[in-house]
């Protein structure tokens, strides 16, 4: 069991320090080394034991990627074919090239190992001379080495399989079970050296198979590296050997697999509901608004301010360290900020729940607008917008502080168990809620003065003494397309 790196120090000033982004290190003891440093300390010196694969994990990550890939790790390459020997020559040439990559470790590949074995070779021609056949001379085989359940033995309220099988010795020696006896249809009795051979001989210990192939699998960990960027490496080192392996006669494939594999089908999955999301969004503010112009400004505007937040969250709280700095020229700092920030699964949800939370901003001041014009009679202009960006200033402000508040302990969990997924999440959604309710104060009362004409027009008094109709529509796509012409008519005098 580890003791955590960072003991909070006590008192309200310290918690106060610990609340604040950058000065969270004033605010803690600082014990022993830092997990990563203490975790590549327990790899090294375990992987030089001899003859062991190492696989350093945890209980509860194992178990999820063996339930993605069928193996107990994060990256698993594996080869499809037919030819074993094939497939292992195959493996240890991947192995070589992967151990190469920066960021891979534990790698191993799958224990594939030859071992004594005891083979049957049943001579069919004197197997049916005896009216014997194959699968019955299997069987005896089968029960003197595997076993065979004859009777159950019952011990009280507990019951036991009774299993029939050679002993040690006899297993050991080929020439006792060449002499064991065989019943025949006839009645007569056969010794299973004369209908068959029984061969030491040596094989594979064990043989994997998925998807009806044989496959074998190289596995391997990623550490101090995104694991997107190791597996295009990863990958990018594989094409020789699958080139080299479509050129041997049957069908030899490689896959990647692991939290790679399932990290790729989440980053679709959410690619395509975002833009359902986006649409969905869009359609519920054109039935609000009754506008599809004044929905458009609410996502055209709230979207990528809050975008613009949430990436500059990201940046601030992702900073590479000051070596990877120093060791690059001052042109490329901007590519080594960026690549110090790995967008996961939990970034993706959080850009996707932004969407929601910012659109209500734009809702709030576009509807409060279109309120003045349409219940209060106010005319369309700078008076009009100045008064509704006033007074829903207040309740902009009230309702995104909340929010951020509420999410401030989940961004300062960086790191602690059980918050792995909410912090960044949680830092995507402040960063984008204060950005977009800040400059949401500024840029939507402009694009409203460009635009706000096309979502609302004000009624013509009627001339038939009628109160006149509300008009909720986007006017200049109604109107003509032609300008219309004034007819003069001149009456013929007499």
């Amino acid at each position: 069991r580890l003791t955590p790196h960072e003991r909070p120090r006590p008192g309200f000033g310290y918690a106060v320090l610990r609340a604040v982004p950058g000065l969270h290190g004033y605010g803690t003891d600082k014990m022993g080394r830092p997990h990563d440093q203490v975790l590549a300390d327990i790899r090294e010196r375990i992987t030089k034991l001899p003859n062991v694969n190492v696989n350093v994990g945890q209980p509860i990550s194992h178990r999820l990627d063996h339930l993605m890939s069928g193996v107990r790790a994060q990256v698993a390459v594996k080869v499809f074919g037919e030819d074993l020997r094939q497939l292992v020559t195959a493996a240890y040439d991947i192995q070589d090239r992967m151990s190469k990559i920066p960021g891979v470790v534990d790698l191993q590949v799958e224990p594939q190992e030859n071992i004594k074995q005891v083979r049957l070779e049943v001579n069919r021609k004197a197997a049916a001379e005896y009216g014997l056949a194959p699968g019955d001379v299997a069987r005896l085989l089968e029960t003197a080495y595997k076993g065979r359940v004859v009777s159950t033995v019952l011990d009280r309220d507990r019951y036991f399989d009774l299993v029939v099988r050679y002993d040690e010795a006899s297993r050991a020696d080929r020439s006792v079970i060449g002499q064991t006896i065989l019943d025949t249809p006839s009645g007569r009795k056969v010794a299973l050296s004369q209908v068959a051979s029984v061969l030491d001989a040596r094989g594979p210990n064990t043989i994997n198979h998925e998807h009806v192939q044989r496959r074998i699998v190289v596995a391997c960990n990623v550490h101090s590296r995104d694991l997107g960027r190791v597996v295009e490496d990863i990958q990018r080192e594989l094409r020789p050997i699958e080139t080299k392996l479509q050129t041997l006669p049957g069908s030899y494939r490689v896959e990647v697999g692991g939290q790679f594999e399932a990290q790729q089908q989440a980053n679709t999955l959410l690619f395509w509901l975002f833009w359902a999301v986006l649409l969905g969004v869009f359609l519920l503010l054109w039935q609000c608004l009754d506008s599809w112009v004044a929905a458009a400004m609410v996502l055209l505007i709230n979207i990528p301010l809050a975008a613009l937040g949430s990436v500059i969250a990201l940046l601030v709280m992702n900073r590479p360290d000051a070596a990877a700095l120093q060791a690059a020229p001052w042109w490329q700092w901007p590519q080594v900020w960026a690549g110090a920030t790995t967008l996961s699964v939990a970034h993706w949800v959080g850009f996707i729940t932004l969407i929601g939370i910012v659109s209500r901003n734009g809702i709030m001041m576009i509807a409060h607008y279109i309120h003045l014009m349409k219940e209060e009679g106010e005319p369309f202009g700078d008076a009009m917008i100045a008064r509704g960006t006033l007074e829903r200033l207040a309740p902009v402000l009230m309702t995104a502080l909340t929010a951020v508040i509420g999410l401030i302990p989940l961004a300062l969990g960086a790191g602690q168990t059980g918050k792995e997924i909410l912090h960044p999440l949680a830092i995507v959604v402040i960063g984008g809620l204060i950005d977009s309710t800040l400059m949401d104060q500024i840029v939507t009362p402009a694009a409203f003065k460009l635009f706000g004409k096309y979502v609302y027009t004000r009624p013509e008094p009627s001339t038939d003494g009628q109160p006149p109709a509300t008009t909720w529509n986007d006017a200049w796509l109604h109107e003509p397309a032609t300008v219309p012409v004034r007819r003069l008519e001149v009456a013929e005098a007499t």
